[in-house]
């Protein structure tokens, strides 16, 4: 929860200040444009962190000291961004022309700064992270989005509802209306500084040199996270680039503004699931060699816990809704599949320990290997049909998919026996509320919420009589 902090306030920042300003300073088109760009992150960002974070905490304090293991990560991963940068602004005219970008040229090399500054500081947060600072971490990443949405609202709004006044002559010197996207960039940059400067001491503060040999072992491990963080990134983010090339008859940009705005109203589950990463995964390689059944036991709270917020989101979507412009409620019925998916995701997250403890990363890149295929297949198949319809279907089939191939496998090399009839009984109750909501029409909408939230209490009841009260009974027995 305190880590959450570190993940959850920012992105509730940005979710209730910057989905609805963006949605209703842009049109679907331009922000099917801004879409797309951070759709390229998602693939970059995994590219040049090459897994070294898992790494950093695989070695740290094992054969090596925390400061090796930090100091070879750091300068790595500096070294490698370095050469990208250079690369990026040798390139970047081709690099338009490849990805038939339609915005502002500066937009890549602007970008390419905003990533160049995340991955150096992925190594610090990383440390952070193993050493439980989490007071230092949630203030860092506040005060990063804080500065990005000060600047956007100064841009995006101060700016451009005062270019045309005489008395406001001065922001003509850096402001241009027809560049808008290029100021949500130069805003996150700012951000992305603030975070820089205040992890800074940490570049510095050990004296340990580069290690070699660490580095080589490091990259062993890494590759193969490597590949699965490449491979996972098609599953999560390679549909936006796919519609915009497959969509028929309609706007392509216009289609991919809907379904990122729609993705977002996910917001809720994607924010507790990486709350969730962040805090679990140093708490899974801690539990190694311990009792197994700790890891079902978590499973079984992470599924009631995504179910739950799966519930609130759907049955008050209406109010969920409004943080997105009129505009763009077009897609508003991908949001529950969506929902489902991004659950998907987290469960595999939780499975995928099993490979993480053993060493057998290469395990992790076949399952996603196979994801990205069925998510590639299926997209090429279905887009041109059902536009992004195909793209929200498509991860809920290929998370499902992995689940259960992973599953397989972990029975066969390190055995976790999660409670599948529980899951699968708490996942049809929590559906079962949800269709039974649909055919709910009250037109008094303090009684509809009413029956709403005592959906959602019948929904903990459940939970608690099977899983809390059923364990404490059976403690009480084993004790007597």
């Amino acid at each position: 929860m305190v880590y959450g902090l570190g993940i959850v306030v920012p992105r509730v920042l940005n979710y209730l200040l910057l989905t609805p300003f963006y949605t209703r300073v842009f049109t679907p088109a331009q922000y099917g444009l801004i879409t797309e760009l951070y759709t390229y992150v998602v693939f970059l960002m995994v590219l040049l962190t090459y897994g070294l974070e898992t790494g950093f905490f695989r070695f740290s304090g094992k054969q090596y000291t925390e400061d090796e293991v930090f100091k070879t990560a750091l300068w790595s991963i500096i070294f490698t961004t370095f050469l990208f940068l250079v690369g990026i602004n040798l390139i970047n005219n081709r690099l338009i022309i490849a990805i038939a970008f339609d915005g502002p040229a500066e937009a890549i090399r602007i970008l390419a700064f905003i990533l160049a500054i995340d991955t150096i500081t992925s190594i610090p947060f990383a440390k952070l992270r193993l050493n439980n600072n989490a007071k230092r971490y949630a203030f860092i990443r506040i005060a990063e989005v804080v500065v990005n949405i000060f600047f956007n609202w100064f841009f995006l709004f101060y700016c451009k509802s005062r270019y045309e006044m005489i008395e406001y002559e001065w922001i003509r010197v850096f402001f241009n209306p027809d560049k808008l996207i290029l100021y949500v960039l130069w805003s996150n940059l700012a951000g992305s500084l603030i975070k820089m400067i205040l992890l800074m001491d940490l570049f510095f503060y050990t004296k340990s040199s580069f290690n070699w040999s660490l580095w080589k072992e490091l990259l062993r491990y890494s590759a193969p996270l490597l590949i699965a963080g490449m491979a996972g990134s098609v599953n999560e983010a390679i549909d936006r680039i796919m519609l915009k090339f497959l969509i028929v008859g309609s706007d392509p940009m216009y289609e991919l503004g809907i379904y990122g705005a729609n993705y977002k109203l996910a917001v809720l589950m994607t924010l507790f699931i990486q709350m969730f990463r962040y805090a679990a995964e140093p708490f899974f390689f801690q539990q190694s060699g311990k009792d197994n059944t700790i890891y079902a036991l978590v499973m079984n709270y992470f599924v009631f816990c995504g179910l739950f917020i799966f519930l609130v989101v759907m049955l008050f979507i209406p109010y969920f809704s409004l943080f997105i412009g009129p505009a763009f409620r077009d897609g508003i019925g991908i949001v529950p599949v969506v929902l489902l998916a991004n659950l998907g995701m987290g469960i595999f997250f939780n499975q995928s320990i099993w490979y993480k403890l053993k060493n057998f990363t290469k395990y992790g890149a076949y399952l996603v290997l196979i994801g990205s295929f069925i998510t590639i297949v299926l997209n090429y198949i279905f887009i041109p049909v059902y536009g992004y319809y195909a793209c929200a279907w498509t991860h809920l089939i290929t998370y499902t998919v992995m689940i259960w191939l992973s599953y397989r496998l972990s029975l066969k090399h390190n055995p976790i026996f999660y409670h599948f009839r529980k899951l699968l009984i708490y996942l049809l109750f929590g559906l079962t509320i949800y269709f039974i909501s649909l055919f709910i029409h009250i037109e008094a909408i303090w009684v509809s919420n009413l029956i709403k939230i005592l959906f959602l209490a019948l929904f903990v009841l459940t939970f608690y009589l099977i899983e809390i009260k059923k364990r404490f009974l059976r403690n009480d027995r084993s004790e007597n």
